[in-house]
């Protein structure tokens, strides 16, 4: 019995998400065709190699990993909605955590994504694969990162599933089925981007990256973008869905962004002190993304936009103009696009600059590169999309297993 109610349950959430309004399916054919272009540079990349990217043997990260990066920021942002929902108890919280932990899923779906094209050779994908590949486990932090993101993904997809299943079957949920995942996914949140900060501060030939608050920075700018996009989100899915998501929620967060931007500014300042006051031979990354080194000032001009963005969005959330809707969503886009900007391209390729050998080879993303980049944030929005378009009606009552609307 249990079977068929499955299989109806996910046959309705696939009917939904192919039901709505003439702006619905006009914004999945725009999400559609962008993903589809993306797939195409990426088969471009495929057949040519990655010399179709402006990555190099010197600059052998860049615009993949750096999505990648903060991506998994935007993931473990759902704690922020977990934490007051179940620890403090807060019932507006509760009921749109579910939002924040679909979010988890498709951030998640997109940093799998981004390792993926940035591999020379995808098809050794298996050799990252818990029991199947040999991941040279605990040696290897990339095996950590492989295990926290999968690990995350399955608890998030875990409690989403039972949740809105529970839902569909006209009841409530077991606590003790989804409960304690909650609490398991707060830690799990602050490990998963703890390990990516440790990828980077482990390899000792980058001085840039050898920082011990770059975790800290890590984890208070994922928790200062992350609640910041979910803000915007949230208008969006109750203006268009028509769920209901009180003011005090946004505002919740925006207390939230408060004080975790406060923290962020406070650790970038005392990382740029480090840097410059010492004044080492190893500053020379430091200067090439803010002054520039030897003529070479590709990353200025970003960098220094990216700290006027956090700047400003730090004083719009600390005034009291942050409590108008207009001046908070203003103060998160600056932050989303700030902090963007300083963990991707602000972090990742200043520690290819200079090489060890002291050259200066600055780096640019192709076009092909942008492409994939763009393919993978519209195919993120597009499974995001889907999954509020099935979660919505189940969570509102409107679609049950009586009532399946098939």
């Amino acid at each position: 019995m249990w079977v068929k109610n499955y299989y109806g349950f996910v046959w309705s959430c696939l009917v939904a998400s192919f039901r709505g309004n003439a702006r619905y399916y006009a914004w999945m054919t725009l999400l559609t065709v962008i993903t589809l272009v993306g797939l195409n540079a990426y088969a471009k990349q495929l057949v040519y190699g990655l010399h179709v990217t402006g990555m190099s043997d010197h600059v052998s990260w860049g615009v993949y990993i750096a999505n990648f990066t903060y991506l998994v920021g935007i993931a473990a942002a759902a704690a922020m909605l977990v934490i007051p929902a179940y620890v403090y108890r807060d019932s507006d919280m509760r009921d749109v955590a579910i939002f924040g932990e679909l979010l988890a899923v498709a951030a998640i779906v997109m940093c799998l994504l981004f390792v993926v094209v940035d591999m020379g050779r995808p098809d050794r994908l298996w050799h990252v694969m818990p029991l199947i590949g040999r991941l040279n486990w605990p040696q290897s932090m990339l095996s950590w990162d492989v295990i926290v993101l999968g690990v995350y993904l399955l608890i998030n997809m875990h409690v989403c599933g039972y949740v809105l299943y529970s839902r569909y079957q006209g009841r409530e949920p077991s606590r003790w089925l989804y409960l304690p995942f909650i609490f398991v996914s707060i830690g799990w949140a602050i490990s998963i981007h703890t390990v990516t900060a440790f990828l980077y501060v482990g390899l000792g030939g980058r001085p840039f990256w050898n920082s011990a608050i770059l975790g800290p920075r890590f984890i208070a700018s994922a928790f200062a973008a992350g609640p910041a996009f979910i803000v915007l989100t949230f208008q969006l899915i109750r203006r268009f869905s028509g769920y209901k998501i009180s003011d005090s929620v946004l505002f919740t967060l925006r207390r939230i962004i408060q004080v975790t931007m406060l923290i962020n500014m406070f650790l970038l300042g005392c990382e740029v002190f480090k840097e410059f006051y010492t004044d080492s031979l190893h500053v020379a990354s430091a200067r090439y993304l803010y002054f520039g080194l030897h003529g070479h000032e590709g990353l200025v001009p970003w960098i220094w936009a990216a700290v006027a963005m956090n700047t400003v969005s730090t004083l719009l959330l600390v005034s009291h103009r942050s409590r108008q809707i207009v001046y908070l969503n203003l103060a998160c886009v600056l932050a989303i696009v700030g902090i963007w900007i300083e963990k991707g391209m602000g972090l990742i390729v200043p520690a290819f600059v200079p090489t060890p050998l002291g050259q200066v080879i600055e780096y640019t993303p192709s076009v092909n590169e942008t492409l994939v980049c763009v393919g993978i944030w519209a195919f993120g929005f597009l499974l995001y999309t889907l999954m509020l378009k099935s979660a919505v009606p189940i969570l509102t009552g409107e679609r049950t297993s009586d009532r399946n609307g098939v």
